[in-house]
């Protein structure tokens, strides 16, 4: 079955409308790794211009599906390469999965092995919105640690990308039996800093558009980093609905972070129902290959207020240079009154005290 010509004009035109607006959105490279492992959950940004990010893992599985009384053993590995092409915000990825299914049907005293691509496809994630952007947002409370890190409402507003790609099914494919060559597949993807240290993921996603047996699902997966920033965990929630198949899984994990390009990771997870009962267990790890370069903007082209803040006329007279001491101007403040210093509060307190001794106050 071929792709209908609606999908093939609605994927025109989402693929123009990517290149235009890439011309103004800039997206949020890190020096560190940031991988989607140990979870299936997909971040809403990209991996950074001209950087190359391998992830892999292998997988252990067991299903036992009540009804047709069957029981099987299955072996694999997943694989997710991702590139960062052509523009900060755009990333083109492919992810895999090849498994070995092992089979046996207690009824029949029969077995089948299966062994294909489960998972095969290919696309371009684009980050369309991005709220770190917003100076307003970035701006810290030089007043409260707390309220630097604690829950806040506005962390709720997310990172947007959205996802076109397609899946593969390459010759006789025991899993997609009948199926199309190829079947368009649709993605939304959030992300939400809604701590420093923890972050809130979800995926929603349209697959095998045009098919037999379309399929919509959703993720939700939430992380949290630990002290020791190298070590975090996750929580994770998928649902699936399709003719086919449609189930409701959990998955957790734990991820450390070798070095500033390396991390490995382990992760588990079940069903929630019988048809077919599954449990399963993957470890792996991710590896990024750095070629990203920052752009140079040459002093003369960059704004006045981009490094600091513009400098004010007569900044270095003496009644500035005594403002100057009472607050800090510039980068993203504007006069912020930083209080008596520690020797002014110690003089501060002696005077108090000396004063409650001379009126004959008592403390408690």
């Amino acid at each position: 079955m071929g792709i209908p010509a609606c999908i093939k004009i609605t994927i025109g035109r989402l693929s123009l409308l990517l290149f235009m607006a890439s011309v103004s959105l800039t997206g949020q490279y890190t020096d560190v790794i940031n991988s989607n492992r140990p979870g299936l959950s997909v971040s809403a940004y990209a991996v950074g211009k001209n950087v190359v990010q391998m992830e892999m893992g292998v997988f252990y599985e067991q299903q036992d599906h009540g009804p047709l009384n069957t029981q099987s053993d299955i072996w694999g590995s997943d694989i997710s390469l991702r590139y960062g092409l052509l523009f900060e915000t755009l990333e083109l990825n492919y992810e895999g999965t090849f498994q070995n299914q092992d089979i046996l049907f207690n009824n029949f005293d029969l077995s089948e092995t299966r062994t294909d691509f489960q998972r095969n496809r290919l696309g371009l994630k684009f980050l369309v919105y991005d709220p770190f952007k917003n100076p307003e947002r970035n701006k810290p409370n030089l007043y409260s640690w707390r309220a630097n890190n604690k829950f806040q409402f506005k962390n709720l507003l997310p990172a947007v990308s959205i996802y076109a790609g397609a899946n593969f099914v390459l010759g006789d494919n025991p899993f997609y039996r009948g199926e199309a060559s190829i079947s368009p597949r649709a993605m939304i993807a959030t992300q939400s800093k809604l701590t420093p240290r923890m972050v809130l993921i979800t995926n929603t996603a349209y697959d095998r558009i045009g098919t037999e047996f379309p399929e919509l699902s959703y993720l939700i997966s939430i992380s949290h980093a630990f002290k020791n920033p190298k070590w975090s965990v996750f929580a994770e929630h998928q649902g699936i609905q399709s003719d086919r198949y449609s189930d409701l899984l959990i998955r957790s994990g734990i991820a450390y972070l070798m070095n500033e390009r390396l991390q490995v990771d382990m992760n588990l997870g079940a069903s929630f129902k019988n048809t077919p009962s599954r449990v399963f267990v993957s470890i792996g790890g991710s590896y990024r290959f750095d070629f990203h370069k920052d752009k140079l903007v040459p002093i003369a082209d960059q704004a006045a207020d981009e490094n600091g803040g513009a400098i004010e006329k007569d900044a270095m007279t003496k009644d500035n240079k005594e403002k100057g001491k009472k607050g800090i101007k510039g980068s993203g403040a504007e006069d912020i009154d930083l209080g008596p210093s520690k020797k002014q509060l110690r003089k501060l307190k002696k005077a108090q005290k000396k004063k409650k001794k001379d009126t004959g106050e008592i403390e408690f």
